[in-house]
């Protein structure tokens, strides 16, 4: 897999189910580092620093799952409201690993604050000692495993080295790589936009392919602005936004422990300092940040594991929006339903009953079911003018859109999922060699 730089970057290459990734450049006050920390037991970037230079605000959303990795403790105490850099792990999760997992963080959060000190020194006229409490921390992989401590420690020094304070689509994409475990490709996002009159830039990776189902953001995401906005401001508009975007996908149904998606903000691009959230010259930078954020995540649906069907799940006319969400992702996390889909196989029938086990009441003489554009449920029955033949064509998509109508108001939710294949079953059998 990472030895197939040449073809990601091949603007002829027609493989990626969402489209291709776009050229992400510099946006000033970000660092990037990757470095391969020997996680696995064949050479790829495994170590990824993100540091910032004179501190970003930030602002983070978590799992929901009862049990959350080490690396997520140590960040819920950090309150610092700017942060220097965030680290991230590949191959291990540091979940379940008890106090020595936390003892892990905290012994390399030293290590890492003191290199990043002597950059400091060494590079800025008025260099500030970074404190261990001003890092966070992201790790993702196999559960219950020993925290390899050890080499990552080892690997700080080469890591912090390597640092380049102005970034390419080359680094990006290294760094995109740097963090992905199951995944095929890297997932990278760019928007721009306006505070004011000011120019604003939105980079953003993501990484997610397995153990995906929303109970929060179901994967690790990150998005970077060079924007002025206090971690207050962005920790609203996060978790606004983070509803109909990550929290809409599902590959599998199951939450990680380790799920996170943050958002750094450098304040160089020096806008108007923005005192309310809903002060209207944030509606575009709102707007953008809901942009990227939906593309991140339908990335990682596209890129779930074993997919061959990127599918999305509408579900409209509903009293409540709750009662569509929950039609929405029972439908989704539906294995009959998946697995249809993965065979091209019509049996509308498997929606039907996903619909039923809801738990939502349903008027059946008003539902009503499509597939694309194709009628196949009206009035409590199979649609009378329903052809078999046009749906076999319709499921041969790599994309299909299923339409639920309740009937029965004006609310909607829309999910994102992925087909389940033989693949599926054969990469989560055999995760850990």
């Amino acid at each position: 897999m990472f030895n197939k730089f040449k073809k990601l970057v091949d603007r002829q290459d027609k493989s990626t189910v969402i489209g291709h990734f776009q050229d992400l450049e510099h946006i000033d006050g970000v660092s990037i580092s990757a470095v391969d920390a020997g996680l696995y037991n064949y050479k790829r970037d495994d170590l990824v620093l993100f540091y910032f230079r004179n501190g970003a605000y930030h602002a983070s959303v978590y799992t929901k799952s009862e049990i959350i990795s080490e690396n997520i403790k140590w960040n819920y105490k950090v309150t610092s409201k700017k942060i220097k850099a965030i680290l991230i792990n590949t191959r291990n999760a540091n979940a379940f690993t008890g106090l020595s997992g936390f003892k892990s963080i905290k012994e390399i959060s030293e290590i890492l604050a003191d290199e990043l000190t002597k950059k400091q020194k060494s590079d800025e006229e008025n260099p500030t000692k970074i404190k261990s409490s001003e890092l966070l921390f992201a790790s993702t992989g196999t559960i219950g495993e020993k925290f390899p401590k050890n080499k990552i420690i080892n690997a700080i020094p080469e890591l912090v080295k390597n640092l380049k304070y102005t970034q390419n689509k080359y680094l990006w994409i290294k760094a995109a790589m740097g963090i992905l475990t199951t995944d095929t490709k890297p997932k990278l996002v760019m928007e721009q936009c306006k505070i004011g009159k000011t120019e604003i830039n939105i980079y953003g990776v993501a990484k997610g392919s397995g153990m995906i189902y929303p109970n929060m953001a179901t994967t690790l995401g990150f998005l970077f602005t060079d924007a002025d906005l206090s971690s207050g401001i962005l920790k609203k508009i996060l978790q606004k936004n983070i509803l109909n975007t990550f929290n809409s996908i599902s590959c599998d149904g199951d939450t990680s422990t380790n799920d996170m998606v943050s958002i750094f903000a450098t304040s160089e691009a020096g806008n108007k300092k923005i005192e309310n959230i809903n002060d209207p010259i944030l509606s575009d930078f709102k707007q953008k940040i809901n942009n990227a954020l939906l593309n991140l995540a339908k990335r990682v649906v596209a890129d779930g594991e074993g997919a061959s069907k990127f599918i999305t799940i509408n579900v409209i006319d509903c009293k409540n929006e709750n009662d569509a969400k929950n039609i929405s992702f029972s439908i989704a996390n539906s294995t009959l339903v998946k697995t249809a889909l993965a065979g091209e196989d019509p049996n509308w029938g498997r929606i039907v009953m996903a619909i039923g086990k809801s738990k939502v009441k349903v008027d059946v003489k008003k539902l009503k079911i499509f597939f694309g554009k194709i009628k196949i449920v009206e009035n409590g029955e199979i649609y009378e003018k329903y052809d078999e033949n046009e749906m076999n064509d319709y499921m041969k998509n790599s994309k299909i859109d299923i339409t639920v109508s309740l009937g029965k108001g004006s609310k909607k939710f829309t999910a994102y999922t992925m087909d389940l294949t033989h693949n599926y079953v054969k990469i989560n059998s055999d995760y850990r060699s």
